[in-house]
């Protein structure tokens, strides 16, 4: 297989995590991103809510070790019932 990845490991890596509001999505996000990432630094971890609240955008930065540790991040996220979308 060929990595023709334009990404160069490790590098900082945003991903952005929604789904339904409420006070218990911005830390099960938490949770599962650190699953992957225990070293996440809170300062790099934004929730926003929608106008009317009923949807939360998180976006953190991890540090990418390299394509699996992303692609694995991705799938657990992608898998949970209450994440709506992950980009």
């Amino acid at each position: 297989m060929n990595d023709t990845s334009l990404l160069q490991f490790p590098c900082d890596f945003p991903i952005k995590i929604m789904g339904a509001g409420g006070p218990e999505f911005g830390p099960l996000v938490l949770e599962l991103v650190r699953r992957h990432s225990p070293d996440l630094d809170e300062a790099r971890v934004r929730i926003r809510s929608s106008r009317a609240g009923r949807y939360q955008s998180v976006t953190v930065i991890v540090m990418a070790r390299n394509r699996a540790h992303l692609d694995a991040l991705y799938q657990e996220l992608s898998r949970h019932p209450q994440i709506k979308m992950v980009l």
